[in-house]
């Protein structure tokens, strides 16, 4: 049996309020693992992983914010396949695209990078802000790649042309957050996703705990109801179907929200936590399994500190 440990909440008032007083747990429920995966993945010593994406075969890259690199591994067996060589500076966010590469966000470069999957190789480095910067995750969309700065009110929109051609400099788009949006201290726009129906942007906004549906066109962004429910220690999202993952890292969380085809509503119904979550950051999916790389924030990094990535049943 895995020690994977998953909370269940019947009502989602009913979670909220409970996690509010007392921070326990609706119901318990341990799941067996399938035979030959491994439910923790681990990374060199002294790594340092943020952000994580998959392949549609099954081939998964974590980036490194000490020096940029990512690791390339083998989501079935763990095994590792290559390391990809980074600049010296942070890779945070990480998305993979059809065409084999990936869209990274620099974190306090306020830089965006596109990569060959493959070999490293970095094709096109964009400067989105010269301002107040933490670029810290991305969404790919039908369009294009989009990234947050969690230390300033805008997104960053790279508009990918025919057949997936990069856009020049002078392409990308700078969208201030309006509306709902209130610019606070400290980390705010972290994690991005797509709303169901790919109309609209979810970002969480860690600093108030709230979950935003951004329009593109605009940048008006608007509170998500989630009847009264928080996200506290909001990071990375993942949509899959109406099914919204928010990791709540400090938490060691997962939640999980029912939402509206068009993310204006939400519902919060399940939370799943594991005993191998040492503050996990981001989540990427892989068939029914999610997986989630520990940052460890808090645990002083040194190049003997031990990374992972874990695998929690969906």
């Amino acid at each position: 049996m895995s020690g994977r440990i998953v909370a269940r909440a019947f009502a989602a008032a009913a979670l909220g309020a409970l996690l509010a007083v007392s921070g326990t747990h609706a119901a318990l429920a341990i799941q067996q693992a399938p035979p030959g995966q491994p439910e923790v993945i681990p990374l060199p010593n002294g790594f340092q992983p943020e952000g994580v994406a998959i392949a549609p075969g099954g081939t998964g890259y974590v980036g490194s914010l000490a020096d940029g690199d990512v690791y390339v591994f083998n989501v079935r067996t763990g095994e590792e396949i290559t390391t990809l060589q980074g600049p010296g500076t942070p890779s945070v966010g990480l998305k993979v695209d059809q065409f084999g590469r990936l869209f990274i966000a620099g974190g306090p470069t306020g830089e965006a990078r596109v990569v060959d999957a493959a070999t490293g190789e970095v094709l096109h480095t964009y400067q989105l802000t010269t301002g107040p910067a933490f670029i810290n995750d991305v969404v790919l969309t039908n369009g294009g790649a989009w990234f947050t700065n969690s230390f300033a009110g805008e997104l960053y929109f790279l508009p990918l042309g025919p057949a997936g051609a990069l856009p020049d400099d002078s392409e990308v788009v700078t969208l201030p957050l309006t509306g709902d949006w209130v610019q606070l201290g400290g980390f705010n726009a972290n994690g991005i996703a797509e709303t169901p129906d790919h109309q609209a942007l979810l970002v969480i906004q860690s600093s108030t705990a709230t979950l935003f549906r951004v329009d593109p066109t605009t940048g008006e962004a608007t509170a998500v109801d989630l009847g009264g429910a928080t996200l506290p220690a909001g990071d990375g999202l993942l949509v899959v179907g109406r099914t919204l993952y928010v990791v709540q890292n400090q938490l060691n969380t997962v939640a999980v929200v029912q939402l509206s085809p068009d993310g204006t509503s939400g519902t919060l119904v399940d939370q799943i936590t594991d005993p191998d979550f040492q503050v996990p950051t981001t989540v990427a999916r892989f068939g029914n399994d999610l997986f989630l790389p520990n940052a460890r924030f808090g645990t002083p990094p040194t190049p003997d500190t031990e990374y992972s990535v874990v695998r929690v049943d969906r």
